[in-house]
């Protein structure tokens, strides 16, 4: 049974914790019709929800950027502004950033979105899709889109996210039929090649390239992948073109079809890839996982197949990591840059940035109590920051201390200009051989 509030009560945060509580507890429906209706209720709450997250975020950039005093960058409180955002919502801090700048916008620019957001009209995604398609248009345009929602939210709540993301895009056009030419040089600069793991020891790479090289990119694997299977290959047409891609990027550049001089192959290029695997797992017939930079756990027998044959090619260099009691063994320096061993011990143990949510790859190896302050550089006092964590924590207020963890594992408490506490603690590493 819930509790009847007064409608100008205001709502803390100890309340809402009452209420998330009596919804955990709370016995569910016994009927479809029921359920349905609950379903409907649960979704409203929700979308409500998202709207004052969405409000208190756009405060709380407010706050911080008039109370910045000194010579802190401005992209630096900025970072700080979303790891904050981004912990308090138990997210990474890139989501946060993304967050944070929808907040703004839709409280600064957007009153009818933001009110569709705020009553629960539309989810905070589709608030964030309205903000992003709408990015490249001045400040009236957007305002004159904004009022369009306004005036016909019935449609737009209607809409399916890919017509909702056409029918802004199309009205972003009609504002301004240069956003387009400006849109598309930005994405231009901001190209990129990102992996991602996927089951089954394989992974996912991607590139984010312009239109007609993309296109071009795919018609020349396709045709390579066409004239392989016409001359008899068994193999599948998607994997001739994914074998084609490594071949090209493994060789260099290969000639224009026609050419009276090809240019040269060049041999393949040795590789690095660090991975941290249990003497038990490589000698001893162990199953427990390895770990592989920019990928994650792959399997005991992977990881056994892929060390002797990286060996034989002369593509990989084996490190040896060894551990005591849980934790990798330790290193230090007495200089105060961390030099290149020490740095990549730490980058073994630590693997992704040790920010709570966020796993961004590592860039910079931060001092946990800073060097200026005498702090040593040592394996103890060193994490694996990615570069906009280690920025974020520049403005006054952020301090980290080692703290002890029961696992004995390295572990970081951080602690953000409001007072809030998080705890980072190292992944486990391979349990070596017994004895």
């Amino acid at each position: 049974m819930f509790e009847v509030m007064e409608m100008d009560e205001p709502v803390t945060a100890g309340r809402l914790d009452w209420w998330a509580d009596a919804l955990m507890t709370t016995a569910l429906p016994g009927d479809n019709t029921t359920r349905v209706d609950m379903l409907r209720s649960l979704e409203r709450f929700t979308r409500i929800a998202d709207g004052v997250k969405t409000a208190i975020a756009a405060d709380f950039a407010r706050s911080e950027r008039a109370g910045v005093r000194g010579e802190v960058k401005r992209e630096r409180v900025d970072a700080s502004i979303a790891t904050q955002i981004g912990l308090a919502r138990r997210e990474s801090p890139h989501r946060g950033r993304r967050r944070v700048g929808v907040a703004v916008v839709l409280a600064t620019e957007m009153p009818n979105t933001f009110t569709a957001l705020r009553t629960g009209r539309i989810t905070e995604w589709r608030a964030e899709i309205i903000v992003r398609e709408t990015t490249c248009v001045t400040r009236a345009d957007r305002g004159t889109i904004d009022a369009a929602i306004g005036a016909d939210l019935d449609r737009i709540e209607s809409l399916s996210e890919g017509q909702l993301r056409n029918e802004i895009r199309t009205k972003a056009y009609e504002a301004d039929r240069e956003v387009f030419v400006r849109a598309r040089a930005q994405a231009a600069k901001d190209r990129r090649v990102t992996v991602r793991p996927l089951p089954d020891g394989m992974a996912q790479l991607s590139a984010t390239v312009p239109l007609v090289d993309g296109v071009a990119a795919y018609a020349t694997l396709l045709r390579a992948a066409d004239s392989a299977k016409a001359a008899g290959d068994d193999r599948s047409r998607g994997a001739i073109m994914a074998d084609t891609l490594l071949e090209r990027i493994r060789s260099g550049p290969v000639p224009a079809p026609g050419s009276a001089c090809p240019a040269p192959v060049a041999p393949p290029v040795p590789v690095a890839v660090n991975l941290v695997v249990s003497d038990a797992t490589l000698f001893g017939g162990g199953n427990e996982p390895a770990q592989c930079e920019h990928y994650g756990p792959i399997p005991a027998e992977l990881a056994r197949e892929l060390i002797p044959s990286a060996d034989r090619e002369g593509l990989a260099t084996l490190r040896r990591v060894y551990t005591k009691a849980g934790a990798v063994v330790a290193m230090e320096s007495t200089a105060r840059r961390f030099p290149a061993g020490l740095a990549r011990m730490i980058r073994v143990r630590d693997r992704t940035c040790r920010m709570p949510y966020c796993d961004a790859p590592i860039r910079h190896i931060d001092h946990i109590d800073p060097a200026v302050r005498g702090g040593p550089t040592t394996h103890a006092n060193g994490q694996g920051l990615c570069e906009g964590c280690n920025h974020a924590k520049q403005p006054d207020g952020w301090t980290s201390r080692v703290v002890e963890d029961p696992s004995g594992r390295h572990s970081v408490e951080t602690m953000t200009p409001t007072g809030h506490r998080y705890r980072s603690t190292a992944p486990a590493p391979p349990r070596p051989m017994a004895g």
